[in-house]
């Protein structure tokens, strides 16, 4: 199994070594330096399915990292989990993870990955879920408000606030371990719902910036 607990740049560098030494074509290289998202499937068959992946195109763009500009498909109870540095997880109404969901998380998330997490629709059932599992995985983390001055917040777009749909602004969410930030969340929505095919945000709210703040929270978690 595949752990992602080296610096996501440090895998990059060391793979860009490999060619330089020979052992990889550019293509190969390319390949090997592909950086794949996750969307999570979670307690038996709950999806993330509407969780736009178009910030994944937009990452591809605005930087020199070669992001896979489309989701991989990944179950949490899997040993996948660990192929990807950075997950998304969304959802609407209640759920419990199953033991291997909660194990498997708690250890991608203590041995370097990075997980995104929003309600489809800004659904409170999910979200009530979300903050139960999050305490019994780790009883010691907090999620905490992120202010407007945090990195990542600048790291590719400038954000000076994040604007609802519904009118006002709010803040996101995080939760860090040893120092190092592993997960934001938004109870509002990250999903940019506008841009997942199929899916609408017809009747909660949502940040209008999601799409700009999940690139600048992507390569955040790729460069820390």
């Amino acid at each position: 199994m595949k752990m992602p607990a080296l610096p996501t740049v440090l895998l990059l560098a060391l793979a860009a070594l490999r060619a330089a030494a020979g052992d990889l074509s550019p293509a190969a290289l390319e390949k090997a330096t592909a950086i794949h998202c996750g969307n999570l499937t979670y307690a038996g068959t709950k999806s993330s399915t509407c969780f736009a992946d178009q910030f994944l195109s937009t990452a591809n763009k605005e930087s020199s990292l070669k992001v896979v500009p489309n989701f991989l498909s990944v179950r949490l109870d899997s040993d996948d989990l660990f192929n990807s540095p950075f997950n998304v997880i969304s959802g609407e109404g209640a759920f419990n993870f199953t033991e291997k969901d909660r194990a498997n998380l708690a250890r991608y998330l203590t041995c370097g990955g990075f997980l995104l997490a929003s309600p489809g629709c800004s659904d409170k059932e999910w979200d009530r879920s979300f903050r139960n599992e999050l305490k019994a995985i780790l009883p010691d983390a907090k999620l905490v408000r992120i202010p407007m001055s945090h990195p990542v917040f600048s790291t590719v777009y400038q954000i000076p606030s994040l604007s609802l749909k519904g009118g006002g602004t709010t803040l996101v969410e995080g939760v860090e371990l040893n120092g190092r930030l592993v997960m934001i969340y938004s109870t509002e929505g990250l999903n940019d719902a506008k841009h997942a095919k199929g899916c609408c945000c017809c009747g909660g709210d949502m940040i209008l910036e999601s799409e700009q703040v999940n690139v600048n929270i992507l390569m955040y978690a790729l460069l820390h």
